[in-house]
């Protein structure tokens, strides 16, 4: 039985330059038919699927009409089992917050919102092409606590262009005044096939690691000082609001992915839907094949993302099956905690968590 379900709604009402998701612009002409597609692929492959834990990702999912998220939310619940829903999560964008939308999601179900503030400063809001305000954003959070919603998380972003480490201290602090449930803090990454990398590559943005690094560690000191407990590298709870979708995945659980682009493991099997939206349609539509790629994850290769996603977390991973040298050598150094049945990275570690990985793996 599969507990997880991620949809993945490509529409944006603006495609920010340095997002690598699969995305498109939005389009009336094409939204009805795609939200056909997403319930015909329920209706193909949920059978075995009763969801825990349900994630809309995108693209901005919240870009959907209040009328049109309802028709997929209903039309998914008339599909599936839903009685042992635990979490539901939406992503939002401020721009796309509504009274009538936030009341019309959490009566569907929909128990916590993850919206994409990103910063706090406009001018760093505009360098990341964002469509929203900084005061936008603020109204949109009180909109959702208002129409009843209890588990809220916010993003955002550090290492832009032109952000001091002054500036994100300050970005953290008015987060904090707005008493979330949850903060995602992520460092920009330059991504292939994005306005943003190719300003990378043509040497306009230069990336600074030990700023960076400094980003990183004002995070640590700035959120667990306000009762945030740092679960995963880049996410930040108060007690019992950790994201279950997202730890589910980190612990390697199996889950079902609809729409363009998602991702499903299941039963040793690892899919994606293809990247096309109007190729997705069309395959759904016609009873083909809508997958682009397809590989087996053994069990060693699952054992190794395990420990590379596991890692991250406060948990850390169990250290059977890994070389007691390449451990005693990162514990000496100061990058591990070893104890007798975990390891967990240190606060160096954290600071180069991919390279501690790959030197375990």
């Amino acid at each position: 039985m599969v507990r997880h379900l991620y949809v993945h709604i490509p529409f944006c009402p603006k495609v920010c330059p340095y997002c690598s998701f699969y995305k498109e612009a939005s389009d009336r002409n094409k939204t009805q038919a795609f939200l056909d597609a997403i319930l015909l692929e329920a209706d193909q492959s949920g059978e075995g699927l009763r969801p825990e834990t349900i994630f809309f990702g995108g693209g901005t999912p919240t870009a959907l009409s209040t009328l049109q998220l309802d028709f997929l939310i209903s039309g998914l619940r008339a599909r599936l089992d839903f009685s042992e829903l635990r979490e539901f999560t939406i992503e939002m964008n401020p721009a796309t917050v509504s009274r009538e939308k936030a009341a019309a999601l959490l009566e569907r179900g929909v128990n916590r919102v993850s919206m994409g503030v990103q910063s706090w400063d406009d001018a760093l809001l505009k360098t990341l092409g964002r469509v929203h305000s900084a005061s936008q954003a603020r109204r949109s959070y009180h909109i959702l606590r208002e129409a009843g919603c209890r588990n809220v998380n916010l993003d955002l972003i550090f290492g832009v262009p032109g952000q001091s480490v002054a500036l994100w201290r300050e970005s953290l602090l008015r987060t904090l005044e707005l008493a979330p449930d949850h903060i995602s803090a992520y460092c920009l990454t330059y991504e292939e096939d994005t306005e943003y990398f190719e300003r990378f590559r043509s040497g306009e943005f230069v990336p600074e690691e030990a700023r960076d690094a400094e980003f990183f560690e004002v995070t640590m000191d700035v959120l667990s000082a306000a009762g945030f407990e740092q679960y995963e590298i880049s996410n930040h709870a108060k007690p019992g609001r950790e994201c279950l979708h997202n730890l589910a995945y980190w612990n390697g659980a199996d889950y079902a992915g609809f729409g363009p682009s998602a991702f499903s493991t299941q039963a040793g099997l690892r899919r994606r839907n293809i990247a096309d939206t109007a190729e997705y349609i069309r395959r759904i539509q016609g009873g083909l094949a809508r997958h682009d790629f397809e590989e087996s994850v053994p069990d060693g290769l699952r054992a190794s993302e395990v420990v590379a996603f596991g890692l991250r977390t406060k948990q850390g991973i169990s250290p059977e099956g890994i070389d007691p040298k390449v451990v005693s050598a990162l514990t000496a150094n100061g990058y591990l905690e070893a104890s007798p049945d975990r390891l967990k990275l240190t606060r160096k570690g954290k600071l180069v968590a991919d390279a501690v990985a790959a030197e375990l793996l």
